[in-house]
């Protein structure tokens, strides 16, 4: 593309402002680069959005509770009795969502099985619900109490921030169980002999997939973020940009990840619900979108691939994932996955997702519709995510 289309960030959000910006789903784009190509479309699109909603057990809150008098310094923390981490300031925590409730029910019936963690309390505040907070304290000259126990809502609370270390995955494994027994995983429950697959991503409306070298999106990337406006905020836990790829860049296992957060007084109870999966534990689902803006011809190409071109492994999760072990029994378009079914050793099987596209689709076009209403503007990022090293 000559020099002259080439777009900048704030010509971008100056076209936003001016109500002018041209903005587009990643499902969309596919078609327009069909027809116009990288060059044509780059010309005529600002801005495409994604989105993905699906289980992110990298999340979690940090909260401020509030002094008690006399102060105490909180050693352990527990909301719901679900267990907080304490190990921060007088009355900081951290609540993770795969945190399961000391008293759960349904574990005193089934031992591992959990109903209720550190997810449901999140949703549970955001659904406006009062939470059960305990605190224990060991007891000092300027923190002399030891033990607090209060009800509080999400407005009472002074500090609520949504900070998840690792969500967004760009791209992951089909997960399938060649065993002989049913087992029970973070990617669902998998039938024994190959008979089913599941996998987790939103394929061509998944975020990293639109970028997938990571040119725009990095420290300071405004996104969706349940609901509400979040931020990317460093690249998440096990960010792999050297995993391998296509021709076009997009990884073709679990690659980057993000790190976001975002005040969780702003979001809604719609999009970051509380999970339990069955012989697992608990989870969060939680809806997020980045909007990738159309700099230049590379862009518009890189947001215009389709579902028949991106693929992932098909993975053993009743022996191999376990023990460490990285064989692939066939690689896979997310076409095929979406098609609902897959040959795997030369057998058929149904394929289900864990990432709900319709709730993926919705993202994207909540997303289109602030930036197309001029209250949601780009953010040109610090820092970009680290990208492959060759």
């Amino acid at each position: 593309m000559s020099a002259e289309h080439q777009k900048t960030y704030a010509e971008i959000n100056a076209r936003i402002k001016a109500g002018e910006a041209v903005v587009i789903t990643a499902e969309e784009m596919v078609e327009v680069v069909k027809k116009e190509g990288p060059e044509g479309a780059a010309r005529k699109i600002d801005v495409v959005t994604t989105g993905t909603f699906a289980p992110m057990c990298s999340s979690g809150i940090f909260i401020n509770f509030g002094q008690m008098v006399p102060t105490i310094k909180a050693s352990k923390v527990w909301i719901n009795k679900v267990p907080a981490y304490a190990g921060l300031a007088a009355v900081d925590a951290y609540l993770g969502v795969t945190e399961p409730a000391e008293d759960d029910p349904l574990n005193k019936i089934y031992p591992g099985e959990f109903r209720y963690g550190g997810g449901h309390v999140i949703e549970d505040l955001l659904q406006g619900k009062k939470v059960f907070l305990e605190a224990k304290g060991y007891g000092t000259d300027c923190y002399a109490s030891r033990k607090m126990k209060k009800e509080v809502t999400l407005q009472e609370l002074p500090f609520a921030l949504l900070c998840n270390p690792r969500n967004g995955y760009q791209n992951y494994n089909c997960a399938i169980n060649l065993s002989d027994k049913v087992v029970h995983t973070y990617m669902g429950m998998l039938k024994p002999k190959g008979k089913n697959a599941n996998y987790c991503s939103a394929g061509e409306l998944s975020p990293l997939f639109n970028d997938p070298l990571y040119r725009t999106i990095g420290i300071g990337t405004r996104i969706f973020l349940g609901g509400a406006i979040g931020y990317v905020t460093w690249n998440g836990t096990q960010h792999n940009p050297d995993a391998p790829r296509t021709p076009q860049g997009a990884p073709l296992r679990p690659s980057g990840t993000m790190m976001v957060q975002g005040d969780l007084k702003e979001m809604d109870a719609k999009w970051i619900k509380g999970l339990s999966l069955l012989g697992y534990g608990c989870s969060l689902a939680v809806g997020l979108g980045v909007p990738i803006p159309i700099l230049d011809s590379n862009m518009a190409a890189c947001t215009g691939v389709s579902d028949e071109e991106l693929f992932t492994q098909v993975v053993d999760y009743g022996y191999d994932y376990t023990n460490g072990i990285a064989r692939t029994y066939g690689e896979v378009s997310y076409a095929q996955l979406k098609g609902g079914n897959i040959e795997v050793n030369g057998v058929d099987v149904p394929t289900a997702p864990l990432s709900s596209v319709a709730k993926a689709r919705e993202i994207a076009e909540t997303l289109k519709a602030w930036i197309e209403e001029g209250t949601f503007t780009l953010h040109e990022p610090a820092m970009t995510l680290p990208g492959p090293s060759k």
